[in-house]
């Protein structure tokens, strides 16, 4: 899924290309995609873009007469700039929107059709898709702490959770743990002030550092290799990979749809947090160390 940095990429691509200029068209092709009826799509016709903004993960267009398209891209929703008049292409198009200087595409490379766009007026209409999570840009470490600990999670949901903070999801959640040397698994309720200031430093931290690096590597161009796995990521989709920090081999575990990524030795210890799969599956055969884990696994 597209998070805070890739969705601050696509706003600056984005910018140049269609802020202040009509949408010329807008096309849905996929029955999935469109989630409001009132304002229709057609209403966006003919009016310009006025400005851009994230809302979160989401991406929102605000046009004239308060008209707002509010886009989230999910898991695998992507735009790509095309010249004018390009068509969607098959099966992954979702929509097309036609501007000035060329077409906009909105694909979806995933048969659970998740992306989505909804057409709305008002700010109150787009207060509605708001889902009031922290910006840890503009967060101190008070305000930081009361919502990491207004809710009994683990750091892992906590980050993750939309309610909390603002844009974080599961790629840069393992990244922000681990440059804050903490357990993806620890409560929020037990983080010392010394380990609370140290985890809001680490997000602050690896979001500017991710961004910065994605503005380098996209340049003028627009970004078309938007993925939750990156070269240069420390622990997130390297499992068996040696940390960068201490060489120890990248652990992972697994739940629902997702995973968590982490050092053993950075992060917990040594200690090897067990899969609930697979721990289940081994009972007392499940290793409790990183030396054990190497030991009977190999990396």
């Amino acid at each position: 899924m597209p998070e805070l940095p890739d969705i601050v990429v696509y706003l600056d691509a984005l910018a140049p290309r269609i802020l202040g200029l009509p949408l010329e068209r807008a096309r849905v092709t996929s029955p999935f995609l469109l989630r409001t009826a009132e304002p229709p799509l057609a209403a966006v016709e003919g009016k310009a873009v006025t400005g851009l903004r994230r809302l979160g993960k989401r991406i929102v267009w605000e046009m004239e007469d308060q008209l707002f398209l509010v886009f989230h891209l999910m898991i695998a929703g992507r735009f790509k700039w095309r010249a004018r008049g390009a068509k969607s292409p098959g099966k992954i198009g979702l929509a097309t929107f036609e501007f000035p200087g060329g077409t906009l595409l909105l694909t979806e490379a995933s048969k659970k059709h998740r992306a989505s766009l909804h057409v709305v007026r008002g700010n109150a209409g787009l207060a509605a898709h708001d889902p009031g999570g922290l910006d840890v840009f503009t967060a101190d470490v008070p305000a930081f702490r009361a919502a990491l600990q207004s809710e009994s999670h683990t750091l892992k949901r906590a980050l993750t959770d939309p309610r909390l903070f603002d844009g974080i999801g599961n790629a840069y959640s393992d990244e922000i743990l681990h440059a804050a040397r903490l357990s993806p698994f620890q409560l929020t309720g037990r983080l010392s002030d010394e380990e609370i200031a140290r985890l809001h430093d680490a997000a602050r931290r690896t979001l500017l550092g991710w961004i910065e690096r994605l503005r380098a590597a996209t340049g003028l161009t627009f970004p078309e290799k938007v993925t939750a796995f990156r070269d240069g990521m420390a622990v997130h989709g390297r499992y068996k990979q040696p940390c960068p920090v201490c060489g120890s081999a990248v652990q992972r575990i697994r739940y629902a749809e997702n995973e968590a990524n982490y050092c053993a030795t950075c992060q917990t210890g040594g200690r090897v947090l067990a899969d609930r799969a697979l721990s289940r599956l081994l009972k007392d055969d499940w290793p409790r160390s990183l030396d054990e884990w190497e030991a009977r696994i190999g990396t």
